[in-house]
């Protein structure tokens, strides 16, 4: 395992201790005869929330979508592309605008995917805005308005298309809107040039610190753009070139990605306390072991520069990505699991009416195919403001402000390093000793680090070779309901690192 240091910030007050907690720790037989984990009753692929009157929604691919009051047991409301689908009253209507730019998919149906749903005051409606596409860069962005969450959705117009072709300049006052429209900089070799310009797929739309309306966008191709929205008409407003600055006058602004590396399922929260906007992506493919995962950048504009923990950005000329991007989660497994958890992703967040923050993703699992469930982990901001999450779903978890005794923090932990590795690895927890006294020993007792906690407070400074890591110290319960004590962490090498403590009830 990599060589671990946890450096912990000690006030006089806390008291030291010799040797490792035991009693109140269950022994690993212990844990394995508790394995468990639990379903959430639908399955719906990216999934975008939204809460309304106390219930949370989550909206995805295939016209799925989903309710629940706890964040954790989801009863389906929608299903299926399809007429029949109550979701929309009108989208199969002719002609059947949404999808004359794309056509049909290669098995002759419609692909309706990644929804995002949002509240526009000024419009009076529930707005979604989703994407139609038929090839892996022939796509369009539309928008369709309702009066209840749940809907029924009402299409209103298609604002954005890519992978057009040569033969698209005959129509380009119907694609388009404008007969005069230059198509000529975004073609290569008569095709579109889809290394460079982005897929219109996988819009989510988010208010910024001063009210504007945003819609970031973007799947592996020219990477993830942003354009800001009218709010009183929905519509994107196109801005003025500047090449210098990577905004393009009909796509906006480009942010990251690029040359058509893994990067899709954009998302950005801001977050008033920490005067941040966070920018999610997803990188690898979306199949069980195509290693996907979630990668996290932040800025303090709504539309960039967005930088990773180290400072950088993943930029259009970059090769190797995978060292870009803060790594919040990817496969890993703990004992008490009963399969490892598969490729997280394509996500969207929330801040609760509590403050609280939160991550909602799909998530696959080994040995069961492609079969995915929505997962909720609470997040935390760390002491420089980054983001990390709790390593199980959610059960109404609380920060315990004035943080835990040397005591309860000393014992067995299993251990895992997300890497920042784009593959169906899968990270499996390793055994480490933290002791009273401050000291971490590997699964021989060798010593290979120490720790301290900071006093009156749940935050955790962790580092290893490779560099320091922040995180927070939380106590809760893991899928199969036995209780722990965990830390998350992440640091400037843009790895996230969870412990687990499993206790006796």
């Amino acid at each position: 395992m990599k060589k671990l240091k946890i450096f912990m910030l000690v006030g006089a007050a806390i008291l030291c201790l010799a040797g490792c907690g035991g009693n109140d720790e269950l022994s690993l037989e212990e844990i394995e005869e508790k394995k468990g984990s639990f379903s959430a009753g639908a399955s719906v692929h990216d999934p975008s929330v939204f809460k309304e009157n106390g219930t949370y929604y989550i909206f995805g691919s295939h016209m799925e979508a989903a309710k629940s009051e706890n964040l954790r047991e989801w009863k389906s409301f929608a299903s299926g592309v399809s007429q029949n689908n109550e979701l929309f009253d009108n989208l199969f209507d002719e002609p059947r605008k949404a999808f004359e730019f794309v056509g049909k998919n290669e098995e002759g149906g419609y692909s309706v995917w990644a929804p995002d749903v949002i509240y526009n005051e000024k419009m009076g409606k529930y707005m979604m805005y989703f994407c139609t596409t038929s090839t892996y860069k022939r796509s369009s962005i539309c928008f369709a308005t309702a009066d209840n969450p749940e809907g029924p959705y009402t299409f209103q117009d298609t604002i954005l298309h890519s992978g057009f072709r040569t033969a698209d300049t005959k129509n380009k006052q119907q694609i388009f809107g404008d007969e005069n429209f230059d198509m000529r900089k975004y073609m290569m070799s008569g095709d579109y040039n889809n290394l460079q310009w982005p897929n219109a797929l996988d819009p989510s739309v988010f208010y910024d610190e001063d009210g504007r309306m945003w819609m970031v966008y973007g799947s592996w191709s020219g990477g993830i753009f942003i354009l800001e929205l009218d709010q009183e008409t929905g519509y994107p407003i196109f801005p003025e070139e500047d090449e210098e600055n990577e905004v393009d006058s009909y796509y906006g602004k480009h942010l990251i990605g690029g040359m058509h590396l893994s990067c899709e399922g954009p998302y950005i929260l801001y977050d008033e306390t920490s005067g941040y906007y966070y920018l999610f992506v997803s990188y690898g493919s979306l199949t069980a072991d195509g290693g996907y995962q979630i990668r996290l950048y932040r800025s303090e504009k709504p539309d960039g520069p967005y930088v990773d923990y180290s400072g950088e950005t993943f930029s259009l000329g970059v090769e190797d990505h995978s060292q870009y991007g803060l790594k919040m989660m990817g496969n890993y497994t703990f004992p008490s699991l009963p399969y490892s958890y598969m490729a997280p992703g394509h996500n969207s967040a929330f801040v609760d009416d509590d403050g609280k923050l939160y991550i909602v993703y799909h998530q696959r699992f080994s040995d069961m195919g492609e079969m995915h469930e929505p997962r909720v982990h609470q997040i935390f901001r760390n002491k420089d403001g980054w983001l990390v999450a709790a390593p199980f779903a959610t059960q109404g978890e609380e920060l315990r402000e004035e943080g835990n005794s040397s005591k309860e923090i000393a014992g067995t932990y299993y251990y895992v390093n997300h890497g920042t590795d784009i593959s169906a690895e899968v990270h499996e927890a390793e055994e480490i000793q933290l002791t009273a006294g401050g000291k971490i020993k590997d699964s021989s007792g060798k010593n290979i680090g120490e720790f301290v906690t900071e006093e009156n407070s749940p935050y955790i400074t962790l580092s290893t070779d490779e560099g320091e890591y922040e995180g927070v110290l939380v106590d809760m319960e893991d899928e199969a309901g036995n209780p722990v004590l965990c830390f998350t962490a992440a640091g400037e090498n843009n790895q996230s690192v969870w412990g687990v403590k499993y206790l006796k009830e």
